[in-house]
């Protein structure tokens, strides 16, 4: 009798087993949030001390710094999904005039003007 209870218990665990592999394989892959570019990223340099003066560098996917910019007077609140959005547009401009001519654009005052 024993045997037969203990032979019950591990069918059931195995074939539960199973299932939750199986369910593993079918849930589709997380999609990436909407202010993440597949063109590349951007980095923001700030300090607590003076929190209306940050750096923001733009990178794309070859991790060549694209855009770079010094922004004074603004608080740089990136906790907001609009504020991230608003860079993936900087991110994805900079980028676009980047391939145009592959230099260094510097301080051109898209952020500061998009955050105001």
């Amino acid at each position: 009798m024993k045997k037969l209870i203990l032979a019950s218990v591990v069918v059931f665990f195995t074939t539960l087993s199973f299932k939750t592999f199986a369910q593993d394989e079918s849930q589709p892959a997380p999609r990436p949030a909407k202010w993440i570019s597949e063109k590349g990223y951007w980095v923001v340099e700030s300090n607590i001390h003076t929190p209306t003066h940050s750096i923001i560098h733009f990178f794309n996917n070859n991790n060549v710094e694209v855009y770079k910019e010094e922004v004074n007077g603004v608080q740089i609140n990136l906790e907001k999904k609009r504020t991230k959005m608003k860079l993936k547009k900087i991110l994805e401009q900079s980028i676009v005039a980047w391939q145009h001519d592959h230099l260094l654009k510097e301080n051109e005052q898209w952020v500061a003007n998009a955050l105001r």
